[in-house]
């Protein structure tokens, strides 16, 4: 009889566009290598220096809604444009060999995640906040990898989901991206219950 490893943990970042999730993110994957982070696939245009696998799968309209149909998508949302996603078959399995797993997705999806049968209940979700709506405003306009348009949708966007930090089991202020990824290093450490007592 072999013993079958213990579960690994699924862990949700989530937070405004432009608070600094992929920059946080990245950092975290260099310092906790052994962390598995699943890759989104997105109807979106690759940006520069983006590579398909990599940051993200880029898939037609159509694909995507296959996967949608097909039940292999995880959490999915349509922002700005575009459809964004999560497959979970990936997921499943890496959490199933006894992996820690992470997914950097927007609030409707982390949402989608803590309604989902069996991974919701078990799912540790952390809100990344900006320091205040106006550094939130200033990173999103100066990213400038968007039309204004583009960038006016996210900034409406951002407020209503800043309201929904209470929704969360942990909140880390991004004041720096050092800080921001100790915090997140910090709590993926913890032998912590996914829902918090207090």
């Amino acid at each position: 009889m072999t013993d079958e490893p213990q579960r690994g943990r699924l862990f949700v970042l989530s937070g405004p566009s432009g608070v600094g999730k992929s920059t946080v993110l990245a950092r975290l994957r260099r310092d906790v290598p052994q962390l598995w982070y699943s890759v989104s696939a997105t109807t979106r245009i690759p940006r520069p220096g983006e590579v398909d696998g990599v940051n993200y799968f880029f898939v037609s309209n159509n694909g995507f809604a296959d996967l949608v149909a097909d039940g292999k998508m995880l959490e999915h949302a349509f922002f700005a444009g575009n459809f964004y996603g999560t497959p979970s078959g990936p997921v499943e399995d890496h959490l199933a060999a006894g992996e820690d797993v992470l997914l950097e997705i927007d609030v409707q999806g982390a949402r989608q995640v803590r309604s989902a049968p069996g991974l919701g209940a078990e799912a540790v979700l952390v809100f990344l906040a900006p320091p205040s709506f106006d550094e939130l405003a200033r990173r999103l306009v100066g990213r400038g990898t968007e039309d204004e348009s583009a960038t006016a949708a996210r900034l409406a966007a951002a407020r209503d989901e800043l309201a929904a930090e209470p929704e969360f089991d942990h909140t880390l202020v991004n004041t720096s991206v050092e800080d921001a990824t100790a915090g997140l290093v910090a709590l993926l450490a913890e032998p912590c219950s996914p829902v918090s007592s207090g």
